[in-house]
């Protein structure tokens, strides 16, 4: 099985990255591929600029990673109660080439902030909206305090009854 992960934030040091790629390592026997939304930086979306200059290509070239994926593993920054503005403007941009942005591919959601709510705001959004773009959500799961229930030395959950529900969750992928 092949395990697409990454983070809806293009921090360099992104809380959600470290979760997804740590998600994506309970698949067992999964290949992993994590990327780096950054990697697909575009121009703000604009039906002016595309009709001039067409779809950037790296909206091609994620899509073409998703398509090519069994599965996804994605964790959402929360910006204002919201998807980051980088990972909105290249959702719309991956929207208008493909409504199915997603592909039809099972897919769990996560969260976390430093705060106590985890990202809950943007999570409940991005799982309800996710089949209309072609998500089949198996599961998501915020994890509220990062740096109280994560060891960034060791990349790994302390929490025992998230690391349950995150296990379970991810298991939900390979049936």
């Amino acid at each position: 099985m092949r395990i697409l992960a990454f983070a809806a934030s293009n921090s360099s040091t992104s809380i959600n990255r470290q979760l997804a790629e740590y998600a994506a390592t309970l698949v067992d026997g999964a290949e992993i591929e994590t990327l780096d939304i950054y990697d697909y930086e575009t121009p703000l979306y604009r039906s002016d600029r595309e009709a001039v200059d067409g779809i950037p290509q790296p909206i091609h070239g994620f899509l073409a990673k998703i398509g090519s994926t069994d599965a996804l593993i994605i964790s959402f920054a929360e910006h204002n109660g919201g998807y980051s503005a980088a990972f909105k403007n290249l959702f719309d941009w991956c929207s208008r080439v493909d409504r199915s942005v997603w592909q039809d591919k099972p897919m769990v959601l996560l969260s976390t902030s430093p705060g106590a709510r985890g990202g809950t705001g943007v999570l409940e959004f991005a799982a309800a909206t996710a089949p209309r773009f072609g998500g089949d959500v198996v599961g998501h799961l915020a994890v509220p305090s990062f740096f109280d229930n994560f060891d960034a030395s060791t990349g790994k959950l302390i929490d025992e009854k998230l690391e349950a529900e995150l296990r379970e969750l991810v298991a939900k992928l390979s049936t």
